[in-house]
This record gives structure tokens, C-alpha cells and sequence, in this order.
């Protein structure tokens, strides 16, 4: 029942678009065939350029690609925004509201060391903290 959960008053989050979520240690983004489609519309070329140059194979998965210093391919250095902002994956659009972040106040207060964000900003709803946890199974 969502009313147990530690989180059940809100939680209070404003991106501070810092870019912190984006670079950094190495990881993965993972993407659905839907999620390239939309990138490849987005940018306006084709799918399969997409996979080739924007995308690797993690297992059975696709996962955004990244450069050596772990910043996501689609993260510009300079203006520290996104390229693909408003077709961002859904792990993206979903941050920081992950399951693995919102299993314990302890997994919330370790992100919040590197998310100025989180615990900053309005509060957002547990029905929206939900929704958003939805997206991908983090």
C-alpha cells in the first residue's frame, strides 16, 4: 500500500540540470526500438545510424553509448545540456525517481551527495514519484 511507503508525504525534487546524471562513472542507459525511433526522428537520421553510432549492446540489451570519461554520448560538455532533451529515454525522463533510489530513505540520501536537486524544489506527489518509478524498472 503506497501510504507505507517511507516516501508516502513526497518527496521534494527540482532538476537543477547540472549535468550530474549524465556524466561521470560508467553505466547504461538503456533504450527500446521506440525510444532510437524517436531519437533518429529527433535528430533526422536514420534509425540505423543511430544504433551504429549513438547506441552498444549490453548483454541482450541496448544501452546508450558513452565516452571514455562516462558522459552519455548525447551530453554536450559545453552548454552541460542534453542534445536529446525532449526525447530523452525514460531512464532519463525518470530520475532520480528509481525503484533502487526510493528502496530506503539511506538509497535517497546517497544520491542526494550527488543530485543538488534532490531534496530541493517543490514536492512531488507519492502518485507522481509512483508514475514516474513506473517508467523502467531501475
Amino acid at each position: 500500500m503506497s501510504d507505507r511507503r517511507w516516501y508516502a508525504p513526497g518527496l521534494c525534487f527540482s532538476c537543477t540540470q547540472c549535468g550530474n546524471c549524465c556524466t561521470g562513472e560508467s553505466g547504461a542507459v538503456w533504450v527500446t526500438d521506440q525510444e532510437v525511433a524517436s531519437i533518429a526522428e529527433y535528430l533526422g537520421c536514420p534509425v540505423g545510424e543511430v544504433r551504429l553510432m549513438h547506441t552498444r549492446l549490453i548483454g541482450n540489451r541496448v544501452s546508450l553509448a558513452e565516452y571514455a570519461n562516462g558522459d552519455c554520448i548525447f551530453f554536450d560538455p559545453q552548454s552541460r545540456t542534453c542534445r536529446i532533451y525532449p526525447v530523452r529515454p525514460r531512464q532519463c525522463q525518470s530520475w532520480p525517481f528509481w525503484r533502487s533510489n526510493l528502496s530506503s530513505r539511506h538509497s535517497w540520501e546517497k544520491i542526494q551527495k550527488k543530485c543538488p536537486g534532490v531534496g530541493q524544489g517543490p514536492l512531488v506527489p507519492i502518485e507522481q514519484i509512483e508514475e514516474l518509478a513506473r517508467l523502467i524498472d531501475l
